[in-house]
């Protein structure tokens, strides 16, 4: 079967994770405890999703003894019934409404077996070459170039069928491309992590049809079927150290609607520790641990891809919930401008589904009201800005709340403002240039506009600040910066945690800015390698060969 063939409606769909819980395996639901527990593994891995996932195979299958430890709860394709009012409090941190500190940006990360990777998008980018050089040259990290790092995106790529999207466009995504094509802007064609697509374009509430190769139905049921265990709606409290190693993890059990702590607590033994929860979560952890931290580093330079969005009428239908979500990007605003000059941005255009457009347009009553009656005609576009590369471009602050659970204090400089100004006037221009009959900046001060010079002059005029400007997020990076300096990051390049004997960060917390790209497969591929040398470390063996993983 070609990679981009669609399977039509109506064929079977395996469930791997119905069938592996038929077969026996090692799965506890914490929401079941009646009394404390003890566990004990060669190997706790705190966190599911890209990294914990990857993780988790390649130990199993090097002969370590895994337990893989999950806030949310097991969900699989007989529960993604394509409905946002499941899917979100289901599925996402928060349900799908974490916020940053001021309430000034929206926030989806995934909280749930599998994390954001059960409920991303599927795009797929190695992580860019500038991004990597930068990291060489500002924080020490000499192993991290591109060509070091090609043969371990290759295995990820094998592993999870990552490959070139053959089928048409959506009509969301071909306005994108027309519009630019028009403008002399060049685009290209994102691949994506799937296998046997339907091409429903509900990627974001789960696959259904086991599709999206994500951690739920490639890793982790390889590193279950191979004797690792699984502990779900256990929520990670605090590591316990012991001089400079970690002794123990102390779990709090969650009810039976994943949100309330009961009072059974879970104890969790091992000879290593991988914090895998993602960026802030896996800072927020460390930090209720007292996780020595000399340098004042940890939550620090916490990255988010600040986006802004900008919306377009047409006349003929776009239907941006049918079709895969995003196939269709352009880096030309990343490629042109310098990567520590003014802000670059990536533009893609996002899947429409009514709760979330709903909650990110601008204005209210009869206004919106409008603009949703219009939701069958309306198109979207996204300018995603690469932070972290200038000094007026620091990211946020990972912070504790008063009952331990983190925020985000994210402040957008004027540097960055400057950024979403020039992002939502490329995007507009792109829509008119695609033929939208009217323009609307997700702006509060944005009316609708129908020609691209006024258009311009509103969106140069504009005031950008927090809360008057819509701004969103899907990627969340940094917190736990990795760099072979103790005085420039937490982590070391082998993802060993300064100064503790026994801890690894195995996610995107260990970025030493934003990627510039979409970042699941850059999680992908670094935590391969870093989970690799440590199985090695941890066995005296070599770590399981390549096509092992494939």
């Amino acid at each position: 079967m070609s990679t981009t063939e669609i399977i039509k409606p109506g064929s079977p769909v395996v469930d791997p994770i119905q069938a592996g819980l038929a077969a026996g395996w090692q799965v506890l639901d914490a929401a079941t405890f009646t009394e404390d527990r003890t566990i004990e593994a060669d190997v706790a891995i705190i966190g599911s999703g890209a990294g914990g996932g990857v993780t988790a195979e390649i130990l199993t299958l090097a002969g370590l003894k895994v337990i893989l430890i999950e806030e949310g709860s097991l969900k699989s394709s007989k529960d993604f019934k394509m409905r946002e009012a499941d899917a979100y409090p289901q599925l996402y941190q928060e349900s799908a409404a974490r916020k940053t500190k001021d309430k000034a940006i929206n926030i989806l990360q995934g909280r749930t077996v599998g994390g954001s990777t059960t409920v991303n998008w599927t795009s797929s980018f190695r992580t860019p070459e500038g991004t990597l050089n930068y990291w060489q040259q500002h924080f020490g990290l000499k192993a991290y170039s591109s060509q070091a790092l090609s043969p371990w995106f290759a295995m990820m790529e094998a592993r999870l069928n990552v490959s070139d999207w053959q089928i048409a466009p959506n009509e969301n995504n071909d306005l994108l491309r027309r519009g630019a094509t028009n403008l002399g802007i060049p685009t290209a064609a994102i691949r994506r992590n799937v296998r046997g697509c339907w091409n429903l374009g509900y990627c974001g509430m789960g696959c259904p049809t086991n599709a999206k190769q994500s951690m739920l139905v490639t890793t982790i049921p390889s590193a279950l079927s191979h004797g690792a265990m699984l502990l779900t709606r256990a929520r990670a409290e605090r590591l316990v150290f012991k001089q400079d190693r970690v002794d123990s993890l102390e779990c709090m059990a969650l009810d039976a609607n994943g949100l309330t702590v009961t009072s059974k607590v879970i104890s969790v033994r091992a000879k290593h520790f991988v914090v895998a929860g993602g960026a802030i979560n896996s800072p927020a952890l460390l930090m209720r641990s007292k996780a020595p931290d000399p340098n004042r580093l940890l939550g620090k330079r916490t990255f988010l891809h600040p986006t802004a969005v900008s919306a377009g009428l047409f006349e003929q239908q776009v239907s941006g919930y049918a079709g895969a979500p995003q196939t269709i990007y352009s880096d030309h605003f990343l490629e042109t401008q310098a990567i520590d000059g003014p802000v670059g941005y990536k533009l893609e255009a996002p899947p429409l589904h009514p709760l979330l457009l709903a909650t990110t347009l601008q204005g209210f009553g009869e206004q919106h009201l409008a603009l949703m009656q219009q939701f069958d005609h309306a198109h979207a576009l996204l300018a995603l800005l690469r932070d972290g590369f200038h000094e007026q471009s620091v990211g946020g602050n990972v912070q504790l709340q008063d009952d331990g659970s983190p925020v985000l204090d994210y402040v957008m400089s004027d540097f960055m403002w400057d950024g979403v100004r020039r992002g939502l006037l490329t995007m507009a221009e792109i829509q008119f240039a695609a033929g939208a009959k009217s323009v609307h900046p997700a702006h509060e001060s944005a009316g609708g506009y129908t020609n691209w010079d006024s258009a311009r002059k509103a969106i140069t005029d504009f005031s950008y600040r927090p809360l008057l400007t819509r701004v969103v997020s899907a990627h969340v990076m940094g917190g736990c910066t990795m760099s072979d300096d103790p005085k420039l990051g937490v982590v070391s390049g082998t993802g060993r945690y300064h100064g503790i004997t026994n801890l690894s960060v195995h996610d995107g917390s260990l970025f030493p800015t934003s990627i510039g790209a979409n970042p699941q497969l850059s999680i992908y591929g670094i935590t391969a390698r870093l989970a690799s040398e440590l199985a090695e470390n941890l066995t005296g063996k070599p770590a399981p060969k390549l096509n092992a993983l494939v």
